[in-house]
């Protein structure tokens, strides 16, 4: 069965982009395939690029459902970010709620901003349950 994602977003108070502007609500584009998700998401940043306050993201359907988010990564071995570097674990954080998880990851982003084999990634708890079966 294929995932169906939607664009959403808007003006937000500040450039963490956790909370809306006041009097602003989300807005929210499809249900699209990933591909008509990205072009329609291009097309939204596109017209909305000189707006600093403005920010557009791609969840898909099951991201939308308010489960659980975990912080996923570390150091790995390559740019590819496919193995965890020798003598290093794959970090799990979580789970949290959105906000929580996108504060951790800009916090951790942001200490290993000159580390190119470091990498962390958002994972929803439907993510993880995949990530764990393969």
């Amino acid at each position: 069965m294929a995932r169906t994602y939607y664009v959403v977003g808007g003006e937000y108070a500040d450039t963490t982009f956790t909370t809306l502007a006041p009097g602003k609500v989300e807005e929210s584009f499809g249900p699209f395939a990933e591909r008509e998700a990205h072009e329609c998401w291009r097309a939204l940043t596109g017209k909305t690029v000189d707006h600093a306050m403005v920010r557009y993201f791609i969840r898909a359907e099951a991201d939308s459902a308010g489960d659980g988010w975990f912080v996923v990564g570390g150091e790995y071995t390559g740019t590819d970010f496919a193995a965890i570097a020798p003598g290093r674990a794959l970090e799990v954080r979580g789970p949290f709620d959105r906000a929580q998880a996108l504060a951790i990851w800009r916090e951790l982003t942001g200490r290993t901003v000159d580390s190119a084999l470091t990498r962390y990634d958002l994972c929803s708890e439907a993510e993880m349950a995949r990530r764990q079966q393969n």
